[in-house]
């Protein structure tokens, strides 16, 4: 019989009984707090393991309304505005959210903000402009007609982001908004960790402190109309401060610029290539944010509680696979799962004894009301989750919102029991062993390492029509029987590229950090690859992988990838290569093909490229040897079970072990095979709500057939 357990579950106020129904029903051994509800004494009572959320820079209005000039601050840049004459106005606050944002008038203006031509770039003498503080505008003298201007300014964050959200989606009327605090101030610093001691004091009752996170939010910021104006989850964007700007010159030596933060307007993303200013700001933020929650850390431990934290809200600086993180000594670290990637995202997290996800849905009403029916939702998760998780498992599950919500829907219920059941079947099983992997595939990017499983993310989980053929990659990959480890361009130039990868991924669009940009005109990047790839090496491309138009290529890799994009320059150029191979192994699966928003006007350089889609005269699937070794390109790859696949083949077929992807093996595609070695036990699972029959290819290189209903997993013994 399966224990119980692994299971952490909302509760709230009034809901005791209710709450120890569901917990016995789903095997819950941990209850837990949500933003706007509290756990009271009977709840507490039940005899279950009590998390705690707690704020460590939020929550606390009655400090912070003495100490507004401590408000976490951020750059914002104004509209751009065409100057007709020779002196135009620019109300900058004009597209922003005034109950989330006020200007930073505390700190001189002329020394902290910039105004720029945006024709020219030119940065405008602070001489010829004036801030109006009454109005929020900004009058430029002697503007040149017709070009554009900018301001950028500092602004105060007076409600937190996330509380807001969470506010206006659950409708909590007229609740005092939180005001957050920056604690790189020293009244913001000193209140912290006193209130972090005196709430360790009145509440010996919880076991587990849940840092949500701990003091800087991502960017996310909204418009004048109280609705998103931008987000980015990866943006550093809140945690700047006069404070700051100058601790950062005395550390790196050199001053920061209102651009290192606006990028023309980018607010470098983590689309966007860094600038080693910007990687030396984050590595600045994130020395201090782990020394600092190190010590909170210390003070939870010092109570025999543990110290977990949630990757979500205020993350910025954690960095979870950034070089300082194992210096907090968190216990665990919890994260919402919002499919494969996200999962594998919180699992891989070293440095932890322990890593927890939190599915979807939340319990909010948006999506628990009438005529609804959330276990939809709730069983799409899990089969994007359970891929990922018989690769690398986390060690618990959960769910949050409010209880009292979910148990208005009995099927929901019922549905999260079975997957509950499910989550502990696997760990019984697999008793955290590692699966078998046939390969080893590394994904090539500005960022490496320190975006592990980040890559093509806009927003946390959430879909962008530019980048989801792209997300499939990675969320192909999660659950994909190979290894996968995150690699810069830097790590290829600097170090011997390692002899354990079979292949090496490169995918995004032209400029971005994930495709790489001009870091393609290095000498010593495309001759390292080039000899790497010749010598046996398998290469990915998909989109415009290696691009940068030089010497008269548009990918770098062009002789390697057997074919190139035209941009418009080689037009005059016949282009005879068209005859495609019907008959191959990367497409012998493929039923269709499903490209996402694809890439245009690829075509071969010559008569050895082996075609395996050419439609509308240009080409969307193709290989090519280069020496010993093979590349794929692939015009783009947006999640589906046939994609999983496709890429499956072509990784294996760039590998030259083609063979190796029979041992076990599905012929199904919407099956797949996870087998471990050490406990001997194997597992086929239906990613899928219908029945399914499949033959199983053993590693003995036997077969078995296998008939799955719908979402079974299914557990056998070899020898």
């Amino acid at each position: 019989m399966i224990e119980k357990g692994r299971v952490t579950i909302p509760s709230e106020e009034g809901f005791a009984e209710q709450t120890k129904m569901i917990a016995e029903k789903w095997g819950a051994d941990a209850i837990r707090d949500s933003d706007g509800t509290e756990l009271d004494a009977a709840v507490k009572a039940l005899g279950k393991k009590i998390y705690a959320a707690y704020f460590p820079t939020r929550g606390h209005n009655e400090f912070i309304e003495k100490h507004m000039d401590e408000c976490p601050q951020m750059y914002l840049m104004s509209e751009r505005v065409v100057a007709m004459e020779e002196q135009v106005t620019i109300p900058f606050m004009e597209t922003y959210y005034e109950e989330q944002l006020t200007p930073n008038y505390h700190d001189n203006p002329k020394q902290y903000w910039e105004v720029i031509n945006r024709t020219t770039g030119e940065i405008i003498s602070v001489d010829l402009w004036d801030v109006n503080t009454e109005n929020h505008t900004v009058t430029i003298h002697g503007t040149i007609p017709w070009h554009q201007y900018t301001v950028s300014f500092l602004a105060y964050i007076i409600w937190d982001p996330v509380e807001m959200y969470n506010h206006l989606t659950n409708n909590w009327g007229d609740k005092p908004h939180e005001i957050p605090f920056d604690i790189r101030q020293p009244a913001s610093n000193q209140f912290m960790f006193r209130t972090f001691a005196n709430w360790l004091e009145e509440n010996p009752d919880v076991d587990v402190v849940r840092f949500t996170t701990f003091f800087y939010q991502f960017s996310l910021v909204f418009n004048q109309l109280g609705q998103e104006k931008f987000v980015d989850w990866f943006g550093y964007g809140a945690s700047v401060s006069v404070k700051a700007l100058k601790e950062f010159e005395e550390e790196k030596g050199y001053a920061l610029r209102p651009e290192d933060f606006i990028d023309e307007g980018y607010y470098p993303s983590s689309f966007r290539i860094p600038t080693q200013r910007y990687l030396d700001y984050i590595d600045f933020t994130a020395k201090f944010v782990s020394q600092t929650a190190k010590k909170l850390v210390d003070m939870a431990h010092e109570k025999n509680k543990e110290a977990i934290m949630f990757l979500g809200d205020q993350w910025i600086g954690t960095e979870p696979y950034g070089k300082y993180f194992e210096e907090i000594g968190l216990d665990a670290v919890v994260g919402s799962v919002g499919d494969g990637t996200t999962l594998r995202m919180i699992a891989d997290i070293p440095h932890v004894k322990y890593t927890e996800g939190r599915f979807l849905p939340y319990f909010f009403p948006d999506t628990f009301f009438e005529g609804n029916d959330p276990s939809i939702e709730a069983m799409e998760n899990w089969l994007c989750a359970r891929r990922a998780i018989l690769r690398k498992p986390i060690d618990r599950m959960g769910y949050g919102g409010y209880l009292s919500l979910a148990n208005k829907f009995p099927k929901f219920i019922d549905t999260v029991s079975a997957i509950t059941n499910q989550f502990r079947e696997i760990h019984a099983h697999t008793k955290g062993r590692k699966p078998y992997s046939g390969l080893k595939v590394a994904v090539l990017n500005c960022w490496g390492r320190l975006r592990t499983w980040q890559a093509f993310t806009v927003a946390h989980a959430l879909y962008c029509k530019e980048a989801y053929s792209y997300h499939g990659i990675l969320e192909a990959l999660s659950g994909m029987n190979v290894d996968v480890e995150f690699i810069s361009f830097d790590d290829v130039m600097e170090k011997e590229i390692d002899s354990s990868i079979d292949v090496m991924i490169n995918a995004g669009d032209f400029g971005t950090a994930f495709s790489g940009g001009e870091i393609w005109k290095n000498e010593k990047l495309v001759a390292n690859l080039r000899s790497w790839i010749h010598q046996g090496g398998g290469f990915v491309g998909v989109g415009e992988p290696t691009a940068w138009q030089h010497q008269g290529r548009f990918f770098q890799l062009a002789d390697c990838f057997g074919l190139d994009k035209e941009v418009g320059f080689s037009l005059s150029t016949d282009k005879y290569f068209k005859e495609v191979t019907e008959k191959h192994f990367i497409t012998e699966d493929t039923s269709s093909f499903h490209f996402g928003e694809s890439m245009k006007n690829i075509y071969s350089l010559h008569a050895d490229t082996t075609i395996l889609e050419f439609s509308n005269d240009e080409i969307h699937l193709a290989t090519n040897e280069f020496g010993k070794g093979r590349t794929v390109y692939i015009a783009g790859l947006p999640y589906c079970l046939e994609n999983t696949r496709l890429l499956m083949r072509a990784l294996y077929y760039a590998a030259g072990k083609e063979a190796d992807m029979y041992h076990w093996f599905s012929t199904n595609l919407h099956c797949e095979v996870n087998v471990y070695p050490e406990q001997n036990v194997y597992c086929v699972i239906n990613n899928t709500n219908d029945v399914q029959e499949t033959i199983v290819y053993l590693g003995n290189d036997s077969q078995k057939a296998c008939i799955l209903k719908p979402n079974e997993i299914v557990w056998e013994e070899y020898e």
